[in-house]
């Protein structure tokens, strides 16, 4: 058979390396296990706030990690680590926002010059304003009595786009399937925790992730990332970053709830004529059998930082091991050959 084939007709009580595992707990060993939970993160509203980056430190004791400016954008945590398991990344654009008319180039365009122009033209207010001066002429399409999102001539000057970004806790994790001491294990909510006490600081995991995700703490190598905040859920609480959001973009549930709204936004969003809108990892057939946490994205995932096709490290390890046994098998036939053959 296939891998496809043995994928297909493996039951949901088996612990798969790649392909759609619908009962994650169970596969890991949990017979009475609850819906599978996760994140759904809809950054067409986030705000860049930074509130679930504070609330996941305040809950988790995460120490301090920097706090450096990346010198492109307001990001000052730059990326997940072991110190930041939740990072909001700003995003700037020059690029015309969703339902306005498609074409429209902004390579002519210098922000920081129309930032300057600030207060020196009636369509252009300055700080603390919060509609035009009423004898000011007003772009076409400008709501009344508010400051128009549109420059006279229809273009926007900069786009931002903001996202949570977090551990995936994929179907088919691999850092867990490399972890030599146990210390990654899967939790009955379908989730991937680390247990840093019995973290050998081998890295294995890190190489093993396809998002980068995980990593080891200088001072002494272990490794650490998102928990979804495993002793929250034990107790019936929302993870710390969720429970913070102010809009709602961190949205927490069982996964399929979360799978079939995340569906309906993006035919709203859609419908709103913001067509670049997608999921990301929400897939069961992608790569890491899809994610825990999945997102919606208005670009490409790359602009986010995001691998386009990610696949778990550990998808082929059947089918190199087959290889390998092949080649000892041919190995320790032509030995077997050349001793028979010798004179004697």
């Amino acid at each position: 058979m296939t891998d496809e084939t043995e994928t297909a007709a493996a039951g949901p009580g088996r612990n798969l390396l790649s392909g759609p595992q619908p009962e994650v707990a169970r596969a890991a060993g949990y017979a009475d296990a609850p819906p599978r939970m996760g994140f759904f993160t809809d950054t067409s509203v986030c705000i860049g706030c930074k509130a679930c980056e504070v609330a996941c430190k305040e809950w988790n004791a995460i120490p301090e990690d920097g706090l450096e400016l990346t010198g492109m954008s307001y990001d000052n945590t730059q990326g997940l680590g072991a110190d930041t398991w939740r990072h909001v990344a700003f995003i700037e654009q020059r690029k015309p926002l969703g339902g306005q008319e498609p074409g429209i180039g902004h390579d002519d365009v210098d922000v920081f010059t129309a930032a300057r122009s600030l207060g020196t033209s009636p369509s252009s207010p300055g700080p603390g304003a919060t509609a035009p001066a009423s004898d000011a002429r007003q772009p076409a399409g400008a709501p009344t009595g508010e400051i128009s999102p549109l420059a006279p001539d229809g273009r926007t000057e900069l786009r931002w786009l903001m996202s949570s970004d977090v551990c995936k806790h994929c179907t088919h994790a691999a850092c867990l399937d490399v972890c030599p001491t146990g210390s990654l294990f899967r939790t009955e909510f379908g989730t991937v925790v680390v247990q840093e006490d019995i973290c050998n600081g081998c890295g294995y995991c890190v190489p093993a992730c396809p998002y980068g995700v995980i990593d080891q703490r200088p001072d002494d190598g272990r490794v650490w990332k998102c928990t979804l905040c495993y002793d929250r859920l034990g107790v019936g609480m929302e993870p710390a970053c969720a429970k913070s959001c102010p809009t709602d973009s961190i949205q927490f549930g069982p996964l399929e709830e979360l799978r079939e709204r995340a569906a309906a936004r993006v035919a709203q969003l859609h419908a709103s004529g913001v067509t670049d809108a997608r999921l990301y990892g929400e897939d069961p057939d992608d790569g890491v059998g899809g994610d825990g946490a999945f997102f919606l994205l208005l670009d490409e995932p790359e602009v986010y930082g995001l691998p386009p096709d990610p696949v778990v490290t550990t998808r082929d390890l059947p089918s190199m091991w087959r290889h390998a046994g092949a080649a000892a098998a041919s190995l320790a036939a032509l030995a077997v050959v050349s001793f028979a053959r010798r004179p004697r």
